[in-house]
């Protein structure tokens, strides 16, 4: 369990032993209660040691966590709480925070089938604990697009905590192209999510890959090998590009035209953030301006506009999506047509 919701536990065991007033509770007597808590969450002995206790009242008196616990020692030996009707759970807080907390943690709950939002859980149950009791009985009014049968996730963590200690990774990956798994070892460099998949930018040999978590088969550390820290900026590295390939070739300017139905989507949801209006047309469409590097995910991004969309520039994208168009309208032809 992580060390931050193992606090959590200690707090509210402790919150939950000084409301009791039937008892008088020593220090001792905090440290067993809060051993108990922690081995009922855990299922085996976790110690406690005295010092941390201590320290976590301390923590509980001070202002840093909002509890601001007026928790006092009488008798030089007994610990309660001042005010009788003190809990953590009666924090003040305005109308305006419960609004705002409610919605973060909606928000928050949808990524709980990432590994890497498992911590908090403690945070969010102690926002709900804290802020609204009967939060899970609410209906989310903020959906965010996931799938829930999207493979690879379980290998975010080891990813990630392999950027973050510096370890190379012996990988087994299958593309959908290749025929059989091949083995590699990578050191990656950042972690990516795009159109609802996860990729891992990684150095290979002497070059910089891309791989998708849902084709990796198997991760190991690879403790032989000394890990290379490219020091990528994440924000620096994607700056020309729409999606996760690229190409290092220099960015190259993308004039298209939109029909008038589909221009104010565009607008409002740029194809990239270079996107510049050149002109508005006589028939009500527009005509914009990107630069990025040419890529498989930009040929997409058009393509799903289908006929509201005109590549004026440059010549080859425009040949490319002509060829593309004219193969697709072949396969409704109706001699063509099996049904």
């Amino acid at each position: 369990m992580a060390a931050n919701k193992n606090a959590l536990i200690r707090y509210k065991t402790i919150d939950e032993c000084l409301r009791n007033n039937m008892k008088r509770w020593t220090l001792v007597d905090l440290i067993t209660a809060c051993s108990d808590a922690l081995y009922e969450y855990e299922n085996k002995d976790v110690y406690v040691s005295k010092r941390t206790i201590q320290a976590d009242i301390q923590l509980m008196r001070s202002d840093k966590l909002g509890y601001n616990a007026p928790i006092e020692v009488y008798e030089r030996k007994y610990y309660r709480y001042a005010t009788t009707d003190y809990s953590i759970k009666n924090i003040p807080i305005t109308d305006t925070d419960v609004k705002i907390m409610n919605e973060a943690i909606q928000v928050l709950r949808q990524f709980k089938d990432f590994s890497l939002f498992k911590e908090m859980d403690g945070v969010l149950q102690r926002l709900e604990d804290s802020v609204y009791a009967s939060q899970k009985t609410n209906k989310a009014i903020i959906h965010l697009e996931k799938n829930e049968k999207l493979k690879g996730l379980k290998y975010i963590d080891p990813i990630y905590n392999a950027i973050q200690n510096k370890k190379a990774l012996n990988i087994t990956y299958k593309s959908f192209k290749a025929l059989t798994e091949s083995k590699m070892t990578l050191h990656p460099q950042l972690l990516k999510e795009y159109n609802n998949r996860w990729f891992v930018l990684s150095l290979y040999k002497t070059k910089n890959i891309t791989l998708a978590l849902d084709r990796i088969l198997n991760i190991t550390i690879a403790e032989n090998d000394s890990y290379k820290d490219l020091k990528i900026n994440g924000d620096t590295y994607y700056k020309d590009v729409i999606g996760v390939t690229v190409s290092n070739t220099r960015a190259q300017r993308v004039q298209f035209w939109v029909d008038a139905i589909n221009a104010p989507y565009v607008i409002t949801k740029p194809f990239h953030n270079s996107q510049r209006i050149i002109k508005y047309t006589e028939d009500g469409g527009v005509i914009f301006n990107i630069l990025v590097q040419m890529n498989y995910e930009l040929e997409r991004l058009i393509l799903g506009f289908g006929d509201a969309i005109e590549v004026h520039k440059p010549i080859f994208l425009r040949k490319r999506m002509i060829h593309k168009l004219k193969k697709a309208s072949n396969n409704y032809i109706e001699n063509n047509s099996s049904y």
